[in-house]
């Protein structure tokens, strides 16, 4: 009876968690936090000067420059002076006079220029005498091209001009070109502009040199 009569053990009971456990744990979810910001505050800041460099490289390398068109010299063939009713020596009625312009083209881009078929027109005193087309072609990058364009002169339009005898006494011949060249840049296949070049020339070129003595151009170009 004394045996039934003795207390039964009481289960143990469970462990509550330590408190410095607690503060370990709290702790590393700290620690991954500052790290985790730190990384997205690298990535920004990277993301933030790689933007910077490529605006800096549109607006300065990539930035799209305009192309330099200059005339730098005229020749005159298949020119055939006759002596007119006022002793002044006039070209040939009929005859099949040529003008040839020496065109450079100057590229400052880094990319290539390539551009399509030029028209010319050229006047004097304000009448068409001569219109002409010149082959297409390619500009490389930061360099100068050098092209001819023939212009065949409307030799009745010319010769029908009151002002041609007095030009043709002094030996000069004043005459004014409208040039247009469209074309493409290509920089690295990333930036691609469509380019319209142009340009308006008055000059004087001596008859008997045929080297001109006075060019004044204006240049607009389209983007």
């Amino acid at each position: 009876m004394v045996g039934r009569d003795q207390v039964r053990p009481l289960a143990p009971a469970a462990e509550a968690p330590s408190s410095d456990d607690g503060e370990a744990a709290s702790q590393l979810k700290q620690v991954k936090r500052k790290k985790f910001i730190k990384c997205c505050g690298c990535i920004a800041a990277l993301i933030i000067i790689l933007a910077v460099i490529i605006i800096i490289l549109i607006f300065t390398v990539f930035r799209v420059k305009d192309p330099i068109i200059k005339m730098e010299g005229v020749s005159i063939t298949n020119l055939e002076l006759i002596t007119g009713t006022s002793a002044v020596p006039i070209p040939r009625p009929g005859s099949n006079i040529s003008l040839i312009a020496d065109v450079s083209v100057k590229n400052p881009n880094i990319a290539s220029f390539k551009y399509r078929n030029t028209t010319t027109t050229l006047y004097y005193h304000r009448t068409v005498v001569g219109d002409a087309r010149g082959p297409g072609g390619c500009a490389k990058a930061r360099r100068t091209m050098r092209m001819n364009i023939t212009v065949n002169i409307m030799t009745d339009r010319l010769l029908s001009n009151p002002n041609l005898i007095a030009d043709v006494g002094s030996r000069t011949l004043t005459l004014s070109s409208y040039s247009r060249i469209g074309g493409r840049v290509n920089m690295l296949s990333i930036i691609k502009r469509h380019v319209t070049v142009k340009m308006n020339c008055t000059f004087t070129v001596n008859i008997t040199s045929q080297a001109i003595q006075e060019q004044k151009c204006k240049r607009k170009v389209d983007l």
